[in-house]
């Protein structure tokens, strides 16, 4: 008896084991269905929108595109879920979307809990305070009793309260699940302040309609490391996910662009080679079950990280957002790739 109770629990497992294995799969998938399905935020200019005819564009758009040009070879294999807040975790786990690009702070509970798997950061950020300039106010120690529009469902929130008690502060919190909401209602005057990531009230601004009128706070409040997750237990689509941003970094720093990546590949450089590659025996594609020209499809389509960030959110984009903490770990910031060997 004891011996037909413990065969049925071991062939159990092995067929739990089985099924695990074939819904992981997540490359098959993709392939099978021709297309990756990227989850991103609703609208949030500079990391992704879309334009009149429904084009996206954006940071994270970027990111969505460089999956499908690495697994594809063809970024345009790629279909957008808009998601907020409150939707972007069923979606991913569910399995709706296949990586989530959305803007999205890297947390314990979200890495574990929520059965995420977080890894590169393609964004370091911190949440800020943005104002009307008429109130002539210079710190954020200076908003207790202030109306504060924030967006539930998010790491803000909680920072949000965090902060005001620490400080001793009072505030009245105006909360809304939609960002469209919470926009309007700041523009149209129901809340004194706009809480939200750094980036994203740089953003923001721009939307409003007198943008000139509202300053963004010198305090940032927390650490906001964002970044695509993807649903745990399939560990090749991660390394997908995880290398692609990889190689933007180390194309910045090997000065390998959307306009010269062809010409780089005559490069003697080894190192340069071997991540093009180009090198003998490269198994750069094989051990992620892509191709070895994955790297080259990749910058091919949206350039090096610097590029995608220039264009979307820096010096060449609408926002002017500086580099800071993602510049370059060799040009004082901590964006920074392992060995592609």
């Amino acid at each position: 008896m004891a011996r037909r109770i413990l065969t049925a629990l071991v062939g159990a497992a092995v067929m739990g084991i089985g099924t695990h294995a074939a819904s992981a799969a997540t490359l098959d998938d993709v392939k099978a269905k021709g297309f990756v399905q990227c989850g991103v935020n609703t609208g949030l200019a500079g990391f992704a929108s879309p334009d009149a005819a429904g084009n996206w564009s954006g940071f994270d758009v970027d990111y969505c595109k460089a999956i499908a040009a690495a697994v594809f070879g063809d970024a345009t294999k790629v279909k957008y879920t808009p998601t907020s807040a409150k939707e972007r975790f069923p979606a991913l786990q569910s399995g709706e979307v296949d990586v989530l690009a959305r803007n999205t702070t890297w947390t314990i509970n979200r890495d574990t809990a929520l059965g995420f798997n977080f890894r590169p950061v393609n964004y370091y950020d911190g949440q800020g305070f943005m104002v009307r300039k008429g109130l002539d106010v210079k710190s954020a120690l200076e908003l207790s009793g202030a109306a504060v529009c924030v967006q539930t469902g998010t790491t803000t929130e909680l920072n949000l309260a965090d902060y005001f008690k620490s400080n001793n502060l009072q505030y009245n919190p105006v909360v809304f699940e939609k960002l469209e909401e919470v926009n309007a209602a700041y523009d149209a005057g129901r809340c004194d302040v706009y809480t939200t990531d750094q980036s994203g009230l740089y953003s923001l601004r721009l939307t409003l309609s007198k943008p000139d009128d509202h300053v963004i706070l010198p305090e940032i409040i927390s650490k906001e490391p964002l970044g695509p997750a993807v649903r745990q237990g399939d560990d090749q689509w991660f390394d997908i996910v995880t290398w692609v941003h990889y190689a933007l970094i180390q194309a910045e720093e090997f000065g390998v662009t959307q306009a010269n990546v062809e010409e780089m590949k005559k490069s003697t450089n080894p190192d340069v080679q071997r991540f093009l590659g180009v090198e003998a025996d490269s198994k750069i594609g094989t051990d992620l079950g892509l191709t070895n020209e994955w790297a080259v499809n990749v910058i091919k389509a949206v350039g090096n990280y610097g590029e995608i960030f220039d264009r979307n959110i820096g010096a060449g984009s609408p926002l002017k957002i500086e580099r800071g903490l993602n510049a370059l770990w060799s040009k004082g910031g901590i964006q920074y790739a392992p060995p592609v060997r």
